[in-house]
């Protein structure tokens, strides 16, 4: 079999569910290193998640899911992710990470301490991460 053939299987968990439990022929991670790319046969590895998205490609199909952190394994073509939620783009209601994201803004303009601060910057974080894989899904779906 040629390589391109074979096939990774991939698993994404939360605490509640498993968002994807399935075969793809390469996954595209964003860890705090940079994106990491893994294709069937990749060495065995663990890393650590930033938030960001998560990219699937099957055969002809690029599917996209955004997950707030966490962590990721690899071994004999299985990568587990387990993170604490991760959401499907029709899961993701633009207007409202939009909104989030201007309103997190605003207060950290307006404020001095670090914790709320900090606070305020994961929330921009995450609206990012819902715009962009929300805003890709409508793209490749034709709705722009």
């Amino acid at each position: 079999m040629i390589l391109s053939d074979k096939k990774l299987r991939l698993k994404v968990f939360t605490p509640f569910t498993t968002k994807v439990d399935e075969d793809v022929n390469m996954a595209i991670l964003r860890c705090i290193t940079g994106d990491w790319g893994v294709l069937p046969g990749h060495a065995p590895f663990s890393a650590v998640l930033q938030y960001g998205a998560l990219r699937m490609i099957s055969d002809d199909e690029e599917r996209i899911l955004a997950v707030y952190g966490g962590v990721a394994s690899l071994e004999n073509n299985m990568l587990t992710v387990l993170t604490s939620e991760a959401d499907w783009p029709d899961e993701i209601d633009l207007a409202r990470a939009k909104s989030e994201r201007d309103r997190a803004e605003q207060r950290l303009r307006e404020k001095t301490d670090t914790i709320e601060m900090q606070y305020d910057r994961v929330l921009i974080r995450r609206a990012l991460v819902q715009i962009e894989v929300s805003t890709q899904f409508i793209r490749t779906e034709g709705y722009e």
